[in-house]
């Protein structure tokens, strides 16, 4: 027999009730926001130029008459969470749909199709059975496709490409706010962008930062014909084996697909590439990433970061850290300081000092 003295009311178990449908229903949403990137509405209604009404959206999308009203309560879901907006004369953007439009710089569609494309839900699926495997380097995306996601991705190149994609659309996110760290690039000359794909950090660095000299260091087959500049070359390696020396070593979103034990490599790595500038100073590690636990952020922020950090589980061998965890990493790797600024919303910039 129960013993607890804390009796809900009907009232209180109701609101339970929703709140448990809410998030067992939460791929809804995903699904729902997939949907509209796929028909291209955020597009029709920026082309629009003006609010477009319901029957105007359907014609435009060139979807059959009789789905009106199941396209209308689709949008009614959208406009509830926020993607969309409407006034007495139509649908309008948000904030959100704007960040989806393919002529949009930054654009998250590619990002968002990675995210819910089935190869990445499916192993969310076994987790379950994941925390029952005494496997302890497995991960539920092993337990779903038997090989890690890297040796996926090496093996299934359109897999590969909406990965380098979605990664490459999420970077041009750093276009907001880069001109921004105008000192933390003060007196650098080089910088190399670890695992930076196909250059886009590098290039955003180098729009706001044009004196820099950067390189980026990936594995060969992503760098492969890339075409190099003056202040753009590609190098192709292994980040665990050694980094290009620099002024700077940049990682960004990439420590928190790794394991610590992989992380301190990462870092011994950098403090190696680091090197002394005109001044007699070493250089720096640069790490955008999440730090999680910042009490003065909102609680979406949080929520958000939560997920990540369960997804890189999913997903990888990594993790989001709170900022002990960060600091536990630096000394561990001969690093004596460093420096957080939350200034990419979700992520912070790190910077590690030897």
């Amino acid at each position: 027999m129960e013993t607890d003295n804390n009796v809900e009311t009907a009232s209180e178990l109701f609101k339970a009730q929703a709140h448990i449908y809410k998030h067992a229903f939460g791929y809804a949403n995903s699904m729902a926001l997939k949907c509209a990137i796929q028909l291209g509405v955020p597009y029709i209604i920026h082309n629009h130029k003006k609010p477009i009404t319901l029957p105007e959206l359907v014609s435009a999308l060139k979807l059959p008459s009789s789905k009106l009203i199941a396209f209308h309560r689709l949008m009614r879901l959208l406009v509830h969470s926020q993607f969309f907006a409407t006034n007495e004369l139509g649908y309008v953007l948000t904030t959100s749909s704007r960040l989806l439009l393919k002529s949009g710089i930054p654009n998250l569609s590619p990002c968002i199709r990675v995210m819910v494309d089935p190869l990445v839900i499916t192993p969310w699926q076994l987790l379950g059975e994941w925390f029952h495997s005494n496997n302890e380097k497995a991960t539920a995306f092993e337990t779903a496709h038997g090989v890690s996601m890297w040796e996926f991705c090496a093996q299934n190149p359109r897999f590969d490409r909406i990965f380098n994609e979605g990664m490459a659309s999420e970077s041009q996110m750093m276009r907001l706010a880069v001109k921004d760290c105008r000192e933390v690039f003060e007196g650098l000359k080089s910088l190399v962008d670890v695992g930076g794909g196909t250059g886009i950090i590098a290039k955003t660095i180098l729009e706001a930062f044009p004196h820099l000299k950067c390189t980026v260091l990936d594995l060969p087959h992503v760098i492969a014909n890339m075409p190099q500049s003056e202040n753009l070359s590609y190098v192709g390696g292994d980040m665990f084996q050694s980094i290009p020396t620099a002024d700077a070593i940049l990682f960004k979103h990439v420590m928190h697909d790794w394991s610590d034990e992989d992380c301190v490599k990462m870092l011994k790595r950098s403090r190696e590439a680091i090197k002394d500038r005109d001044n007699g100073r070493k250089g720096k590690v640069l790490i955008i990433d999440m730090v999680l636990d910042r009490n003065e952020e909102e609680l979406e922020m949080t929520e958000v970061k939560l997920i990540f950090d369960v997804m890189m589980m999913v997903l990888l061998t990594g993790r989001e850290r709170t900022e002990k965890e960060w600091e536990k990493l630096f000394l561990e790797a001969g690093f004596m300081r460093y420096k957080i600024t939350p200034v990419f919303g979700i992520r912070s910039l790190i910077e590690v000092f030897p």
